[in-house]
């Protein structure tokens, strides 16, 4: 506990409790969500190694693949461990700075989220409807500029919202009804008026994930039209394969992520438990999925995977063989 300016005892010590009314039983969620975090781990590791050692994937898609990849595992350090020891050992304490340092990197790498899949959109509109400028529109230099304008956005509204929490007077409860830190989740424990802080929290989600997502849509429907009205057979049933994919990540990951959002704004629209749920998965779940969706429904990449799989398996044995004989 400490005091502002204004005399008022803030406190700077918090109690992560999500899922706290399942009393012991919440230790039991260690097993689900750290199986979860173990193939969401070793499937973005082998994502990454399969891209970074076959040559013929370093195409710029090949490429948002991998950094989604590299994000996936940055989000996952940084609440999941934490998590993961608060259920099975109680281990529930968090400083505020530690708190908003965690609520800045989960806010902000879990932004990227729908950056990337918007980046992975426009590379399939320019492929499959523009295919001759394809070299024109995107290449080093055009990512690079791409990247530079995202990271420029998004760090300057998750800066812009921790800023304002931390300027806040914690008097009442220190309790955390969620399982990490989250903006709406910390500064809805602040005795002062926190308008100024929702308004703000609102502003990101829409100039991040619904602005990402509308540009997505527009995208595939754009993509979808140009292929049924010029292309047949095959092409349409591509189109459809590798499209469809990404449209399935991208509504999953909408659907949790403003569920998650919008359900701090109305309060006791959803149970605690089933908030706490949501609000793990629109983090967790997107990430367990981008392996599965684009290493094994990727040719390219499976081939790649498969390749690697038989030079660690077979080489070996091939090895030990000859010094035998």
């Amino acid at each position: 506990m400490q005091q502002n300016q204004s005399g008022i005892t803030s406190h700077t010590e918090f109690l992560l409790l999500g899922f706290h009314g399942l009393g012991e039983f919440r230790r039991l969620l260690f097993l689900p969500f750290s199986l979860m975090f173990v193939l969401a781990f070793v499937g973005n590791a082998a994502l990454i190694i399969t891209i970074k050692t076959g040559s013929s994937l370093h195409s710029p898609m090949y490429v948002l693949i991998c950094i989604n990849a590299c994000v996936d595992l940055t989000l996952l350090i940084t609440f999941v461990p934490k998590m993961l020891l608060s259920f099975l050992f109680d281990w529930n304490g968090i400083t505020l700075l530690g708190c908003l340092i965690q609520m800045f990197f989960v806010h902000f790498v879990g932004s990227f989220q729908s950056t990337l899949l918007l980046g992975m959109a426009l590379d399939r509109y320019v492929a499959i409807c523009i295919p001759l400028r394809y070299n024109d529109y995107i290449h080093m230099s055009t990512f690079f500029k791409f990247s530079a304008v995202v990271i420029l956005r998004n760090m300057s509204l998750v800066l812009l919202v921790i800023v304002l929490a931390s300027r806040l007077s914690y008097c009442s409860l220190n309790v955390i009804d969620d399982c990490f830190c989250q903006h709406m989740a910390l500064v809805s424990l602040a005795c002062g008026d926190i308008t100024k802080n929702s308004i703000i929290g609102l502003l990101g989600v829409f100039c991040v994930t619904v602005f990402d997502a509308g540009l997505i849509v527009i995208s595939y429907i754009k993509i979808f039209s140009d292929v049924f009205k010029t292309h047949s057979g095959k092409s349409q049933e591509k189109a459809l394969h590798t499209c469809g994919t990404h449209l399935i990540v991208t509504g999953v990951s909408f659907t949790f992520t403003m569920t998650s959002f919008l359900a701090y704004r109305f309060k006791n629209s959803l149970p605690p438990n089933i908030h706490n749920l949501i609000s793990i998965m629109y983090l967790l779940f997107p990430s367990t999925l981008h392996p599965i969706i684009y290493g094994i429904r990727t040719k390219a990449i499976r081939e790649q995977m498969l390749k690697l799989f038989q030079c660690t398996t077979i080489g070996p044995i091939s090895i030990k063989v000859l010094s035998i004989d």
